[in-house]
């Protein structure tokens, strides 16, 4: 699989949570979280089929983790949404899990 930034690797948020569709999909949207996406774009760019999204998206939309922003031709636009405290957190577990490997290479290396 190609990852959304073009190497064969994942984030450290898939590899410890597993790569099932809705982390990818999470991953991609707490990376890229200031830009708006059709479904389309999110499913291609989190390696996850369209018809995989269509089955669980409805549950990210009810439950507020992503927001419709705009509508573009024929495309509804969608992204996280950052005012949830559930994603908030999210966001900032990715950023923990991030700074840990981070230092655990530092500590590492010296």
């Amino acid at each position: 699989m190609t990852h959304k930034n073009g190497l064969d690797n994942n984030s450290l948020f898939v590899e410890i949570f597993g790569s099932n569709p809705i982390i990818k999909v999470l991953d991609f949207l707490i990376t890229f979280a200031d830009f708006d996406y059709p479904l389309t774009e999110i499913a291609k760019n989190s390696g996850v089929s369209y018809s995989t999204l269509q089955i669980f998206w409805d549950k990210l939309v009810n439950n507020s983790i992503v927001i419709k922003t705009r509508r573009v031709g024929k495309s509804d636009l969608f992204k996280l949404n950052t005012k949830n405290p559930a994603v908030q957190q999210l966001i900032k577990l990715d950023w923990n899990l991030m700074k840990g490997a981070e230092n655990k290479v530092f500590n590492e290396s010296n």
